[in-house]
């Protein structure tokens, strides 16, 4: 059977595959195994849960509700947040516990699970499974006193709001922004925040009805933002997701900033007040070639892991790094944020930009992303193509014709029979030939006989 959880959490349709009971089941399977790790020890233990706004947010929050309380748990309902301010009321709060009911990018009708442990930290993959095999065993049910009681916490957005402008390090007094909340988590807390810290604001895509969200809007649709700010005039445009995990840009010429571009700029800011760490980035090995070799001129340290913030996350745990995140947006500013905040981000590059004077497209001028194609190929066996002599072959002869100026990446996939086939080059139609040269063999040499 696979496995329940993915690389953020349970995610999927809700009400089919993410169900008011497995909510609940979860929930209690999760107050179980981290009672008895000793994290509840000598006190009465008590959990944070806070929803990005969907309409299934609503039974399902309610389920994950009455699945703690029953377990013996006490909870704070912050309702709707981003997910990085319910990991940092979790942490500030001190709760055992954190849970977020939030698909993030994903459309509407899915939904997802996400658990933070005390300090506002995702769970690792071991007590996930432990979570997961304990799902509906038998168990003895707290009573009277003793079961877990609910109330709201109605000030988590100003605490979250708060905590950001103490990090801010300079106000933006003068810029003009852009604001697409992605009719999600973020559409109250993102402009306030950015209009305390002095900057002028327009915001789109803040109506969230429960069922718009996404829709159309944010990150992952970004033409309405690119319009609002060329209409506008505005200096900058920051586009959220859903749960407001995640910050992507537009420039005031209506370009695109990146994941690997805005990190670039952040990473030279922090190096220059003195807080990056080691001199050090972490990011993923689809972080664009132009990022990695403008961060080797400038002198900072690039280290790679494999796709999925949590893997970032954990590289900058073990070695105390400052900075990381992914192409797609996820930022992690770790002394201030145990996961990728969208809005922090936004506020980061934001007051890059106050405090040098310069557009956002001089800023991340400092890499030039080289043309990126991405091939998938389906229906392959993916657990053979490093050990494939001639898959490798054609590797090798890839490898040798782009040169410095190129990058290849092989990468199966983690949740169904596909490779995906990632070429890089200084010439757009030279990184489609060699990117279709090797999907063809990856499909001639691996595809798996019906």
């Amino acid at each position: 059977m696979a496995r329940l959880f993915g690389t953020d959490g349970v995610r999927g349709q809700a009400n089919t595959d993410i169900t008011a009971e497995l909510a609940l089941d979860l929930s209690v399977a999760a107050a179980h195994v981290l009672g008895e790790r000793g994290d509840f020890a000598g006190h009465r233990p008590y959990a944070v849960v806070g929803t990005d706004g969907r309409a299934s947010g609503e039974f399902l929050s309610a389920a994950v509700l009455a699945g703690l309380a029953s377990a013996g748990v006490d909870v704070l309902d912050v309702g709707v947040l981003p997910t990085p301010a319910i990991a940092y009321l979790t942490a500030e709060l001190d709760a055992d516990l954190g849970v977020v009911l939030s698909a993030s990018h994903n459309p509407m009708p899915d939904n997802g699970i996400k658990f933070f442990t005390r300090g506002g930290h995702k769970l690792p993959d071991d007590l996930e499974d432990a979570i997961e095999g304990r799902l509906r065993e038998p168990w003895e049910r707290p009573t009277g006193a003793a079961v877990g009681r609910v109330r709201r916490l109605d000030d988590g957005a100003e605490r979250y709001v708060a905590h950001l402008l103490t990090v801010l390090p300079n106000r933006l007094d003068g810029l003009h922004v852009v604001i697409d909340a992605a009719h999600g988590a973020a559409s109250i807390v993102s402009p306030e925040v950015f209009r305390r810290a002095g900057a002028r604001v327009e915001v789109i895509g803040a109506e969230p009805d429960g069922l718009n969200i996404n829709d159309g809007y944010g990150s992952t649709h970004l033409q309405p933002l690119r319009d609002a700010v060329l209409a506008s005039g505005a200096d900058l445009g920051i586009a959220h997701d859903g749960d407001a995990d995640r910050c992507l840009a537009i420039d005031a010429t209506g370009e695109v900033v990146d994941g690997d571009q805005i990190m670039a700029v952040i990473a030279l800011a922090l190096r220059e007040l003195g807080a990056l760490r080691d001199d050090t980035l972490v990011a993923t090995v689809m972080s664009n070639l132009g990022m990695l070799q403008a961060m080797a001129r400038e002198g900072v340290t690039v280290r790679q892991t494999a796709v999925g913030d949590r893997y970032v996350l954990e590289d900058m745990r073990a070695g105390g790094y400052s900075l990381g995140g992914e192409q797609s947006g996820h930022v992690i500013l770790l002394e201030h944020g145990t996961t990728g905040d969208g809005v922090l981000t936004g506020l980061m590059l934001a007051a890059r930009m106050a405090q040098t004077g310069r557009s956002l497209a001089d800023l991340a001028g400092v890499m030039r992303r080289l043309p990126q194609v991405l091939v998938n190929v389906p229906g392959v066996d993916k657990d053979a193509v490093d050990g494939d002599p001639a898959v490798q072959a054609a590797v090798a002869v890839a490898v040798a014709e782009l040169g410095s100026s190129g990058r290849v990446l092989l990468r199966k996939s983690g949740t169904e029979p596909l490779v995906r086939v990632m070429v890089e080059a200084a010439d757009e139609a030279q990184a489609h030939a060699v990117a279709e040269r090797l999907a063809e063999s990856v499909r001639s040499h691996l595809s798996i006989s019906v």
